[in-house]
């Protein structure tokens, strides 16, 4: 078989499974272990994939993060399962951190309890909040038009004058790895301040963010409880032990 023809096939099966293995590689293309980790190295120098541990894994472009109105219309109904699933963890009295995103902002139609303080960098949550009447804070500073979030110096600023029983945060990427990483590491700061000044963090990630890794880390896995509707099989075993799992 060609190069080119075995670097087509190999492409194919990412694009069909998102990852594939190094030992399906070789009954796939009836090459050697030794061939199919060249190719691989070749396709990730052109940047057409992404070499990770047993074999290798589909391109995404780590910096570039979808606005608002695109990740809206994505995974909505594992983004509503989530939501239930974090809005289930409030009880009264709470003072919570609320991330921008679209699955934290889902959560907020699913809050029953009025007596809660929230406090948010997101534009669209607190318009949200503050129709169904909970008592909230918006963070100041400069406001990302993309994301609709308030990031910067301002904003971590504004943090320092709060405590919080818990934090509900959005994610890029979960990965048994590298942890919990994001697009921007301007947002990437508020996030990983706002978990060391809770108590407790929640990190809110649909099926589609396991295995991925964006530019900027948070924090490691161990650090936080991830409320999702279900781990990808191929990837359960890798985050066995790691982290506390809520799975709906």
């Amino acid at each position: 078989m060609l190069t080119e023809e075995r670097y087509a096939l190999i492409l194919q099966r990412l694009q069909e499974n998102g990852v594939v293995k190094l030992h399906e590689l070789t009954t796939l293309l009836d090459a050697s272990e030794s061939t199919v980790r060249r190719d691989l190295i070749d396709l990730e120098s052109r940047d057409l994939l992404k070499r990770v541990h047993g074999g290798a894994s589909i391109l995404s472009h780590r910096s570039l993060e979808p606005g608002m109105e695109e990740k809206t219309s994505k995974n909505v109904q594992q983004k509503q399962s989530i939501a239930r699933l974090a809005a289930a963890q409030l009880q009264d009295g709470e003072c919570i951190y609320l991330d921008a995103g679209t699955t934290t902002l889902a959560m907020i139609s699913q809050i029953t309890s009025k007596d809660i303080t929230v406090v948010t960098n997101g534009l669209s949550h607190v318009e949200e909040l503050v129709s169904k009447r909970i008592r909230s804070y918006l963070l100041g500073g400069m406001m990302k038009s993309h994301t609709k979030a308030v990031i910067g110096s301002i904003a971590l600023q504004n943090m320092e004058n709060f405590r919080f029983d818990k934090c509900f945060l959005g994610t890029n990427g979960v990965d048994a790895e590298f942890g919990f990483t994001t697009p921007d590491p301007e947002e990437a700061l508020i996030k990983r301040r706002a978990h060391q000044l809770s108590s407790t963090t929640y990190v809110l990630a649909d099926s589609s963010k396991f295995g991925e890794v964006a530019f900027a880390k948070l924090f490691d896995l161990h650090e936080a409880a991830v409320i999702t509707e279900s781990v990808p099989e191929r990837l359960r075993q890798s985050f066995a032990g790691k982290t506390k799992i809520i799975e709906g």
